[in-house]
């Protein structure tokens, strides 16, 4: 990973900007096509043919939507779907289905665990969005296979978000404009997003890790503070590669939405999926949640449509029982706040809906970070008392010592007001803005050269 960071930053990207700049208008997608197979053969040398076999499938596959009559349209749209989610299935979910059939018989299945091509969610929800929204001729069909192949392959957003929706960048694969502004504007988001990812989520993680290694001498509060840093971790972790993602785009004219809106500010569950992963919630709300009725159904559908939505949000995630449990463990609480207290809650002071959302949050990333529900049971007995372990210990003492600044800085830039600052001083006083930025940079860098923790966690996704 310390050598594809660096090389990637001092190798690959100048050469795909340089040479992204210097061509015509009229070339700059083969330019980005060309960069976008090199990056995921860099990683994926085999698996990228998949991404090309997805790219080809649903290109002609929607080609054929607009030629069908109304049920042939809807058979080629089935069949195109079934084919998708086949192929997701087959290399994410087929180890965790045959480890659940041998559960449920007591039978040893014996199989060879795939690797997970990386990516393949997030480019297989893109693919999908395409073929829906043709369907409903909301986008006109992509006549282009090259740019068609581009929008599924984009490296700046490949491998780990955001969802983009082909009718969001459909314009823009044709025309986009690209000024220093935007440039700026560009290198300004990807060095912040580099900053949180390798300066803030390696080091939070590297903590969480060490508190998951006291095994029998966790304390209470040691079991608080890890999951508080894998709470962290996992922000930064994400929303600076969607940051990072953002800032590449914005350098090559493109505008993807906004993945992340400080989610740790929310003061209910409801709140904090409007601004956590909003790609996601916003694919699933649209292609899922609303042909299924969406909230104008009667109570009982409507409770049974956002299960299925948080099953299939936990399932995206990952192939195993926690996610599924993750993912239904939040639709129960938003069943909960929209029929039981909801109401109730929004009289509470705000600082008590702030606690109980960000308590909730920290009990689901327990679920979340630990693929035993069994540990994660275990990990949740310590929190709450009820794993016989002491409140507070030495090593809680040593970690808390440790590591208190750190998860102060993190706890701060996990709001708005340090970036609104920085903007603000960027706007009033530039050269120090620059030199801010520069000095971020610089000591991101180090971190990269000197750390071996450093982990993308959503790649795995």
């Amino acid at each position: 990973m310390l050598f594809s960071s660096i090389f990637f930053i001092f190798y690959f990207l100048p050469v795909v900007l340089f040479l992204y700049y210097a061509v015509p208008k009229k070339a700059k997608n083969t330019v980005l096509l060309i960069a976008s197979i090199i990056f995921y053969s860099w990683g994926e040398p085999v698996y990228v043919f998949l991404m090309i076999f997805s790219a080809i499938f649903n290109y002609f596959m929607a080609i054929d939507i607009t030629r069908e009559k109304k049920k042939g349209k809807k058979a080629t749209l089935i069949f195109t779907v079934v084919m998708n989610l086949l192929i997701l299935g087959f290399f994410k979910y087929y180890g965790f289905l045959l480890d659940t059939v041998g559960a449920l018989f007591g039978i040893n299945i014996n199989y060879t665990p795939l690797p997970l091509p990386i990516g393949i969610s997030f480019y297989t929800f893109q693919a999908m969005s395409y073929i829906f929204d043709v369907y409903r001729n909301n986008v006109k069909v992509q006549i282009n296979p090259l740019k068609f192949t581009l929008y599924l392959s984009l490296f700046p957003q490949l491998i780990a978000g955001p969802i983009v929706k082909y009718k969001d960048v459909a314009e823009q694969l044709d025309n986009r404009v690209i000024n220093l502004d935007l440039i700026g504007q560009g290198v300004l988001r990807f060095i912040i997003g580099l900053g949180k990812k390798v300066i803030l989520a390696n080091s939070l993680g590297a903590l969480f890790e060490t508190v998951r290694a006291l095994d029998s001498d966790m304390s209470v509060l040691a079991a608080w503070l890890g999951i508080a840093a894998y709470t962290l971790q996992i922000y930064f972790d994400f929303s600076g590669y969607s940051d990072m993602a953002i800032g590449l785009g914005k350098m090559m004219g493109f505008h993807f939405m906004e993945n992340f809106n400080y989610p740790y500010v929310s003061k209910s569950i409801t709140e904090f999926w409007r601004r956590w992963h909003i790609s996601l919630s916003t694919w699933f709300r649209e292609y899922v949640y609303i042909p299924l009725g969406g909230n104008r159904v009667k109570v009982h559908r409507h409770i049974i449509n956002l299960l299925i939505v948080w099953g299939l949000t936990g399932l995206w995630h990952g192939a195993s029982w926690n996610f599924v449990a993750w993912g239904l463990y939040y639709g129960v609480l938003l069943i909960l706040e929209k029929y039981v207290f909801g109401k109730y809650m929004e009289k509470a002071p705000v600082w008590v809906r702030h606690i109980y959302t960000m308590v909730i949050v920290m009990i689901g990333w327990v679920f979340f970070s630990i693929e035993s529900i069994s540990e994660a049971g275990g990990y949740l007995a310590d929190m709450f008392f009820l794993g016989g372990e002491p409140v507070i210990n030495s090593e809680f003492i040593y970690l808390l010592r440790t590591n208190l600044l750190m998860v102060l800085i993190a706890s701060i830039c996990a709001g708005p007001r340090p970036y609104r600052k920085f903007m603000e001083l960027l706007n009033r006083i530039p050269v120090l803005g620059m030199v801010l930025l520069f000095g971020l940079f610089i000591i991101t860098i180090a971190f990269l050269i000197f750390s071996s923790y450093n982990p993308f966690l959503y790649f795995r996704f």
